[in-house]
């Protein structure tokens, strides 16, 4: 009888606290929906500030924009944490080919891959290799490959629903493909971008050159333009004149910018929401991470805008260098381990602006069951996904040191047409998704700074 007069208490405790909560989530839903300022945010980041690679004068200018901006949205207290990160060059680029015998020459829209050598200026010409997968080029044997440019004319697969499942498939196109030619001694790499579009705009994004290669210019070409020249190479042979002004100039100081509301009752425990300042030197980045920045901001405003006192620290970060060097992930993680800081969980947005969908979830299966089992409270916003298992590139340092992560699951399949493109443009953010994932990331850090998550035991 005791037993069973518990758990009728228990299970009206859990209903009152289910009601509270779907109650705050509407309140909070309504100020974000209402008068939430993430999209004009990114209006004035996109528009007064635009692209920003790290390490240029466009960065500088968005750690002050997001250090404004913080302070604005009413965080208790905002910093800059210091970070030297790489400074690359695009500079002027341009491919061109001749096919067979023709004297015609054909020139189509490039973009470097980042972090790329480039030609000092100068054509580089060589006849011109296809090939459509790994295992193709890796059956050809090195005499054929030295002195060549290399096609690799790998499509993102269609058929991969989630699209950032294909992007890991065909992702790596990019990352290793300049090494792989480079050890066969090649002189140049081209890449179908890494898109799901059917246009030819290219996509760039980052490499790095490995220690045993000479590195050599890599650049990649749109959907359009890699479906013409396979067409080209099937009927015969080709030569490719690539020039390119690419160089890294050293480092130069930046920062993570970061803004926090102190805990009423467990001011030592850290909520961590963050995306990355910046971005790609085409486009404004908007989706990426533009909008992950603005949403991060936005949980601090309305928090404060709604005179919601968290029970547990809430900090955003703006982390600097995700793009080419992960400088800023980094750095936060080895300050945080210096300084013994205590996170109970690490969220990012780092995935578009796009209508939320889900929340990923990279953590003990204890922390995973307690976030899973807010799914109702979720439902109302169009977010059901809880099966996904990852967290964000910038706070992996975090999730190494034994972190729970999370991430922001948007709707995908618009994403890998804008990314790192210049068409990744304000105009292409929708205000309502944009606030949607607000919402749902202002709930999350709410139940989890109110709740606690449990480890074993329960955790403050």
């Amino acid at each position: 009888m005791k037993k069973l007069l518990l758990c009728s208490l228990l299970s009206i405790s859990a209903t009152g606290s289910f009601a509270n909560d779907s109650l705050t989530l509407k309140t909070m839903s309504d100020e974000i929906m209402l008068r939430g300022a993430c999209y004009n945010n990114l209006r004035v980041l996109c528009k007064q500030i635009g692209h920003r690679l790290s390490g240029t004068p466009a960065a500088a200018k968005a750690v002050e924009w997001g250090q404004n901006a913080l302070t604005v949205a009413g965080a208790d207290k905002v910093w800059l944490q210091p970070v030297d990160v790489p400074y690359w060059i695009r500079g002027k680029e341009s491919l061109k080919f001749q096919f067979g015998k023709d004297k015609k020459i054909v020139e189509v829209p490039v973009l470097s891959i980042g972090n790329t050598v480039g030609t000092d200026g100068k054509i580089l010409s060589a006849p011109l290799i296809m090939v459509n997968s790994i295992d193709e080029f890796n059956a050809l044997p090195a005499e054929k490959v030295k002195g060549s440019i290399v096609f690799f004319n790998y499509r993102f697969r269609q058929d991969i629903i989630n699209t950032f499942d294909g992007y890991g498939d065909c992702g790596k196109y990019r990352w290793t493909a300049p090494n792989m030619a480079a050890a066969k001694g090649a002189v140049g790499t081209i890449i179908r971008s890494v898109s799901t579009g059917l246009d030819d705009a290219p996509h760039t994004g980052s490499m790095r050159y490995a220690d045993t290669v000479k590195p050599i210019p890599a650049m990649a070409i749109g959907n359009t333009s890699a479906d013409m020249l396979e067409k080209k190479m099937k009927e015969g042979n080709a030569t490719a004149f690539m020039q390119s002004e690419c160089r890294m100039e050293g480092t130069v100081r930046s920062y993570n910018v970061i803004g926090e509301i102190t805990g009423s009752e467990y001011p030592e425990s850290i909520v961590l929401v963050g995306g990355h300042l910046d971005s790609w030197d085409v486009g404004e980045g908007a989706h990426d991470d533009g909008a992950g920045c603005v949403q991060s901001i936005e949980v601090i405003r309305a928090l404060k805008a709604l005179g919601i006192r968290p029970k547990r620290t809430v900090r955003a970060v703006l982390f600097m260098n995700e793009e080419n060097g992960l400088k800023g992930g980094l750095a936060y993680g080895d300050s945080a381990k210096a300084r013994n800081e205590r996170h109970i969980l690490a969220i990012e947005t780092d995935a578009g602006g796009f209508s939320p969908r889900g929340i990923s979830l990279d953590m003990g299966e204890s922390e995973r069951e307690q976030i899973k089992a807010y799914r109702n409270l979720f439902l109302p916003y169009g977010v059901y996904d809880f099966t996904q298992e990852h967290g964000g590139a910038d706070i992996s340092p975090l999730r190494k040191q034994g972190v729970p992560a999370a991430g922001l699951v948007p709707d995908p399949q618009r994403y890998f047409d804008l990314h790192h493109t210049p068409n990744d443009v304000f105009e292409a953010v929708n205000h309502r998704e944009l606030k949607l994932g607000a919402v749902t990331l202002t709930a999350l850090v709410y139940l989890v700074s109110e709740h606690g998550l449990k480890s074993g035991n329960v955790q403050p």
